[in-house]
């Protein structure tokens, strides 16, 4: 039997210093029962642009790391089905329909994959190692939490079946090189924080070697060169942000090394 009650859908968001980028997000999710965003205190007008929306929901929160605050996010939630987007991300009016119609069917899956356009300022990156990314963006609340095991790209663990919808999210992921730049170096703190948690050691080998890989892997194996120039800077900068994680890593290391001695009788 078709299920003919209309499902209500929360739209989440978080953000920090996100002008420029969440004006078309929340528009694009405008056909949400509820748009919540929890920013941690925006210094460049986000906050303000927000706090004034007649549709939005604006909590300020602290960050911690990606995964804490897309836990409270979570929670705060009023609706079953949740559509969980980053704020340079937009829902096109085709995948608005696919959104709509889905949770409104009578399918079983709980959650749903979404793959994205990448977006190099105004032009579309198709190479890079993005093709074929993809992510968690709708999902049931009542099915789904955020793993606790990692701090940046975080990782839905979802109790039932999982489908993947057919049109694409739309992300602009590239504002400009500052813009990208910055992301890359506070990612790459954010997974060495989390390796060291884990145990795993810095080591000059690592240091020589992985960066170049994540540029040779990027741009040669991912066909990064096909896309011209864009290719080259994104390739570059997902390679520094790997460099980043190294040093981050080492120095880590080394402040823990200190406090150990610092404690010893």
């Amino acid at each position: 039997m078709p299920n003919n009650s209309k499902e209500k859908l929360s739209a989440l968001i978080i953000t920090y210093n996100e002008i420029g980028y969440i004006e078309k997000c929340i528009n694009s999710v405008s056909f949400a029962d509820e748009i919540i965003v929890v920013d941690s205190y925006s210094t460049d007008g986000t906050y303000e642009y927000l706090v004034n929306h007649p549709k939005v929901k604006v909590i300020q929160h602290p960050f911690s790391n990606f995964t804490s605050q897309k836990a409270f996010t979570l929670k705060q939630a009023s609706n079953d089905w949740v559509l969980f987007l980053d704020a340079d991300e937009v829902v096109t009016e085709e995948l608005e329909l696919e959104i709509t119609n889905t949770i409104n069917s009578d399918r079983s899956e709980v959650a749903y994959w979404f793959y994205r356009k990448f977006m190099f300022q105004d032009q579309v990156l198709n190479f890079s190692g993005w093709q074929t990314d993809k992510n968690y963006r709708l999902f049931r609340k009542s099915k789904a939490q955020f793993s606790d095991k990692k701090i940046v790209h975080e990782t839905l663990e979802v109790e039932g079946t999982s489908g993947i919808l057919n049109n694409k999210l739309t992300h602009y992921c590239y504002k400009d090189y500052k813009d990208y730049k910055g992301k890359m170096l506070k990612y790459g703190k954010l997974k060495a924080k989390e390796a060291f948690y884990r145990e795993k050691k810095f080591t000059y080998f690592l240091l020589a070697v992985k960066p170049l890989w994540k540029f040779f892997n990027h741009y040669f194996l991912r066909l990064g060169f096909l896309d011209g120039k864009k290719g080259i800077t994104i390739s570059y900068l997902n390679a520094l942000g790997v460099l980043e994680y190294c040093k981050e890593l080492k120095r880590l290391e080394k402040k823990n090394e200190l406090a150990y001695y610092l404690v010893m009788p």
